[in-house]
């Protein structure tokens, strides 16, 4: 078990485990990644329990979060919040345990790749989940109110229209010819309620 205790491998689980954990919050539901978070950060945390710490450079890792946090969401300029963010975070790595006779004990390399990678890596998902939720839908149903369509049958009151590029239920209060022009005055659930619309050849 003495493989657990070297610092160099502690960090990597931690780290390993925090970033499957933190990715299971943007893809739920398969349980894959979820007990694979739980599993290597126990094996993380039996690890740092049996090695010195820096107390103050865990309290820098967990600050480095400030910074990750307002390059997520901020648009100008983000890229200095985020290297302020892998600075801290980095630092707080390499001095995470306490250093030895022979020096640090944690390889400053591995920190600086493992930091990078991960930070680099959390930050491209959060911004990319986080643009998805704030996208209006291309496609949204009640922006069919209002348009003109096709009759593609004719609604007696109700037959087939080609309206916004598909071909939709329609109900219409009078009846209407197929081929005549509709427009869509309200939606119920997957039906459209539509009227004539008057055209020169009509009149």
């Amino acid at each position: 078990m003495s493989f657990f205790f070297d610092p160099n491998v502690a960090y990597v689980l931690l780290v390993g485990g925090a970033v499957m954990a933190i990715l299971a919050l943007f893809a739920p539901g398969t349980g894959i990644l979820e007990v694979g978070a739980v599993l290597i950060l126990a094996l993380a945390g039996y690890s740092i329990a049996n090695l010195p710490v820096n107390v103050w450079a865990l309290v820098l890792l967990a600050v480095s979060l400030i910074p990750f946090f307002v390059a997520v969401r901020v648009r100008k300029n983000s890229w200095m919040y985020l290297l302020g963010a892998l600075v801290a975070m980095t630092l707080g790595s390499v001095f995470a345990f306490r250093t030895t006779e022979s020096g640090l004990r944690l390889n400053p390399i591995l920190a600086i790749i493992v930091s990078g990678l991960s930070a680099g890596l959390l930050w491209l998902m959060a911004r990319k989940s986080l643009a998805a939720f704030q996208m209006t839908p291309n496609h949204s149903l009640e922006g069919l109110i209002g348009q003109i369509g096709t009759a593609k049958t004719d609604l007696r009151p109700q037959g087939a229209i080609f309206v916004g590029g598909e071909q939709w239920t329609a109900n219409s209060e009078e009846y209407i010819p197929a081929g005549s022009a509709v427009r869509v005055v309200r939606r119920s659930g997957l039906v459209l309620d539509v009227e004539p619309v008057s055209t020169p050849e009509s009149k």
